[in-house]
């Protein structure tokens, strides 16, 4: 029963979660609809929390969604009075937006209210409570969940780095302070590549493809491995062209509808995107300043086109941040496969590629791709794994995660003693020879 949802509506309504039942099994007559002028009709009274939701949409009309939960790991941040660092990860913080902290105040009270909403009136999208948990706005409840789902998991990986290393901020950010943006910036060249995207109707193949990705997206959400709006998944069809996932749809309700056609065959200004990114090494300019901002996703859907292009034997690229394996990426620590025989069958090795290639050529990682390395991590970015289908693909990342977290675990029970390189050429002759 824990927790509670709002959307307000065109005309000032309210409508709310009600106090004290089950959140999980509420139906949609259930919601409490609450007038401007505070009356509510019906037998299920509004969340005790509703003067904190009412404060906050009075203090930001911008704000149509509010959501207030007690994950666990939020909570334990609320607990030790500190806020998630979300700027050791772009796409955390462009998801996020800024944290903002309210002080202890007792649950449904006016002086509650006031604390948070003060937050959201001071510019941020989310507010850490005090010995409580936390408050997401956004201008829809999609938004609201990614940025919540966003921050657990930002505070999952803090957590868990904490057990192997210190964590290493990109350049050009302000870390540990929620009232300034991220300064992370990539290249000219880089900023001015647009997508390939197609402008037709998909192939009966390729509706199939579609929801193979759909199914494939969604179940790495019930796994932990992709939430909110991060994670993209995409497929070869051929021709010249792929499937890939859009930026800013909720993971866990994707369809096959919001699949996008993409092309690698005809980038942008008849360059491939290898020399452009080469360009941008030297400083040469290849594509005219149209003026436009580059997000994550931009830089995301051109690398997963670039290595169709460059590798005919990829068929299937996903990209994810889950929180065990970014705390590899956020501290730069290597990470060793070698602990049980499949997750070295499966990935072998995991090498680390430095956070510069993202925003500067992308070289390296080509070069890891090339070599025979099936995944990488990113560092304060993403994991990237490949495979020759999708299902290959989702395999390699779900183990590479649960190996992320048995070593981490692992540590807290004692030594982690990985596979001997007996084991491994045993490994190899078994496998591999013929």
């Amino acid at each position: 029963s824990g927790g509670n949802i709002s959307v307000i509506d065109s005309i000032g309504n309210i409508w709310i979660t009600p106090s004290g039942t089950d959140k999980g099994s509420l139906k949609p007559e259930e919601v409490v609809c609450v007038a401007p002028d505070g009356v509510f009709e019906g037998p299920l009274k509004p969340s005790m929390e509703y003067p904190l939701h009412r404060e906050v949409y009075e203090a930001r009309p911008d704000i149509r969604a509010l959501i207030h939960a007690h994950p666990p790991l939020l909570t334990s941040f609320s607990i030790v009075h500190r806020i998630p660092d979300t700027t050791m990860i772009r796409e955390w913080r462009e998801i996020c937006g800024t944290v903002g902290y309210a002080g202890y105040a007792i649950p449904g009270t006016d002086a509650m209210a006031d604390k948070v909403a003060t937050g959201f009136r001071r510019g941020h999208e989310m507010v850490i409570m005090e010995n409580h948990a936390v408050v997401a706005g956004g201008k829809d409840l999609a938004e609201a969940l990614a940025r919540l789902e966003t921050l657990e998991n930002c505070a999952r990986t803090t957590h868990a780095a904490g057990f192997i290393g210190e964590i290493i901020m990109p350049g050009d950010t302000q870390s540990d302070n929620g009232d300034l943006v991220s300064g992370i910036s990539m290249t000219d060249s880089i900023r001015d590549l647009q997508a390939g995207r197609r402008d037709r109707v998909i192939s009966h193949d390729e509706e199939l493809l579609a929801e193979e990705i759909c199914r494939m997206t969604v179940r790495a959400c019930t796994r932990g491995l992709m939430y909110g709006f991060s994670g993209t998944v995409s497929s070869r069809t051929g021709h010249g062209d792929y499937l890939i996932t859009p930026e800013r749809i909720l993971r866990c309700d994707i369809r096959k509808q919001d699949i996008i056609v993409a092309g690698y065959g005809d980038l942008t200004g008849n360059n491939s995107f290898s020399e452009v990114a080469d360009s941008a090494l030297t400083g040469e300019r290849t594509v005219a300043d149209n003026g436009a901002g580059s997000s994550y996703s931009d830089q995301t859907e051109w690398l997963h086109a670039e290595i169709y292009r460059r590798f005919p034997s990829i068929n299937a690229v996903i990209t994810a941040r889950p929180p065990y394996l970014m705390a590899y990426a956020v501290t730069g620590r290597e990470f060793d496969v070698r602990t049980i025989p499949e997750s070295w069958l499966l990935l072998q090795e995991m090498p680390v590629v430095p956070f510069v290639s993202l925003s500067a050529g992308r070289r390296e990682i080509f070069d890891k791709l090339g070599a025979g390395s099936p995944a990488l991590l990113m560092t304060n970015d993403s994991v990237l794994v490949t495979g020759g289908s999708l299902l290959q693909a989702f395999d390699r990342l779900e183990v590479a995660e649960m190996t992320a977290m048995s070593l981490i675990l692992g540590k807290s029970l004692g030594t982690v003693m990985t596979i001997s390189e007996d084991n491994i050429d045993e490994l190899k002759r078994n496998f591999f020879s013929k």
